[in-house]
């Protein structure tokens, strides 16, 4: 899983259409002209390759939405686009995934990050660190429909303070899906060394769940 983010403000000039169903049908477009080249090189391994294409497909959708390639779960490969909660990009994902077309065996398409089947066996690396996603822990205190959540990872204090908040987050949105996370996670604090009282973040997923009515087969 890698994630993008858009290029500083400096870098580029906003392009993306105010009407969000004419960006979103401007993104499809160019999607399909661009994906036998993503295809290609997510094949040949080197996703690299059009990093740039996609990060300038993702930008004229808006400027502020982040992307990432995944493999997807009913597909081979999942194009994940998301506002990350934030009320004023929701008309640019809601109808990007409106006209999105029909998942097929090659690409499926999302409009929040999806949990992933077993968290614990990701492992994200951020230049020198590694980090296993099995190695969280966390501590769940449950305020009636909503959860407060202290995370702990060994790795953490070695990240900058804008990639200790990204490791934050990011197990939790994989765990339970963005969605879901942002409904029913309340406060989420980083903790500076492991508390007593942790669960794991497969456990983190089933209470939350059953808190929200979910199935958890």
């Amino acid at each position: 899983m890698k994630w993008f983010r858009r290029r500083k403000a400096e870098d580029v000039t906003p392009t993306h259409l105010p009407n969000a169903e004419e960006a979103a049908q401007r993104f499809w477009e160019r999607w399909f002209e661009l994906v036998p080249v993503v295809s290609a090189a997510l094949g040949d391994g080197e996703p690299h390759r059009v990093e740039d294409e996609l990060k300038d497909l993702v930008q004229a959708l808006h400027p502020d939405l982040m992307f990432s390639l995944e493999q997807g779960h009913m597909a081979i490969y999942a194009l994940v686009i998301t506002g990350q909660e934030d009320p004023r990009l929701r008309p640019y994902t809601d109808a990007w995934i409106k006209a999105a077309p029909p998942s097929d065996m090659v690409w499926e398409f999302h409009d929040s990050v999806p949990p992933v089947p077993d968290p614990t066996e990701v492992i994200v690396n951020l230049g020198e660190v590694r980090m296993r996603l099995g190695d969280y822990r966390v501590v769940a205190q449950v305020d009636g429909d909503v959860v407060d959540v202290a995370v702990y990872h060994p790795a953490l204090a070695e990240l900058s303070d804008q990639q200790r908040q990204t490791m934050t987050f990011l197990p939790l949105d994989v765990t339970l899906g963005e969605r879901l996370a942002g409904e029913r996670l309340r406060r989420v604090e980083t903790a500076q060394l492991e508390p007593e009282g942790t669960i794991s973040l497969l456990e983190l997923r089933s209470l939350v769940r059953e808190l929200a009515g979910v199935s958890d087969g």
